[in-house]
């Protein structure tokens, strides 16, 4: 058996999330069902870096799994992307070494969050970003990120339906918010993310933005550990896997 790892790109508008659900289009589903004819009906289970939401985008997602087969690389490349539509892409393929697990294996993701901050509407990019029309001081919100950075308990920004157990504490290595012309780009790296909680910092942030918080509350909600504390949980659609980076193997 050889083990194949894939770094994947798709637009998350038509998919019901990443995980396979029954009767609903998952990405994990879409890919399994190529895996499955390439195998000539052999089921084949794939393994990602995480999970995504429904109308969450990946533009560097990973993902491995197991074959019997002995293909070279850009054979699994161009097998895989002549079976899937046009939303998912596989980016690359490489063989792996037994020991390699997308999900475990991982030493940071990155996320990135984008908000169209423009008062009329665009409808050409409903799907891709959080058009948000209100005001927005960037300079508080990159002044209230810092308060993110480091290792904390991030128990008020994960989401009160999560059914993860274990530890909230989780470190962010770098949280930031640029504009960029009428766009606000929110970025956060760190060692891992619980349920939502990239939408919730975001939906957080921009009520500092607004003027409703003070940066410097960032710090008190993190200490309350309490999902009430912090604020709305933002869109899917401007929510972005941007990288997921692994040690030498």
């Amino acid at each position: 058996m050889e083990k194949i790892k894939c770094t994947i790109s798709y637009d998350g508008t038509n998919f019901s999330g990443f995980q396979i659900q029954p009767h609903k289009r998952t990405v994990q589903g879409e890919i399994e069902k190529a895996l499955q004819k390439i195998h000539k009906g052999q089921a084949i289970r794939l393994y990602p870096s995480g999970r995504t939401d429904a109308g969450v985008h990946a533009v560097a997602q990973t993902i491995h799994f197991e074959t019997p087969l002995q293909l070279d690389v850009e054979s699994w490349k161009k097998a895989l992307n002549a079976l899937l539509k046009k939303d998912i892409y596989i980016k690359q393929a490489e063989k792996a070494p037994a020991s390699f697990h997308a999900r475990f294996s991982a030493l940071e993701k990155e996320y990135h969050y984008i908000v169209l901050n423009e008062a009329e509407l665009n409808p050409f990019r409903r799907n891709y970003v959080y058009q948000f029309p209100y005001y927005l001081n960037v300079l508080k919100m990159e002044e209230a990120c810092k308060y993110l950075e480091g290792k904390h308990d991030f128990t008020s920004f994960s989401s009160a339906r999560s059914t993860a157990k274990g530890s909230k504490v989780r470190t962010i290595y770098e949280a930031t918010c640029k504009r960029n012309g009428s766009e606000v780009i929110f970025t956060f790296r760190g060692n891992g993310f619980l349920y939502h909680m990239v939408r919730i910092l975001v939906g957080t942030l921009l009520e500092v933005g607004q003027g409703k918080r003070e940066p410097s509350s960032i710090s008190d909600i993190l200490a309350k550990k309490d999902r009430q504390q912090s604020g709305k949980t933002a869109p899917a659609q401007g929510l972005y896997l941007w990288n997921v980076i692994y040690g030498a193997e």
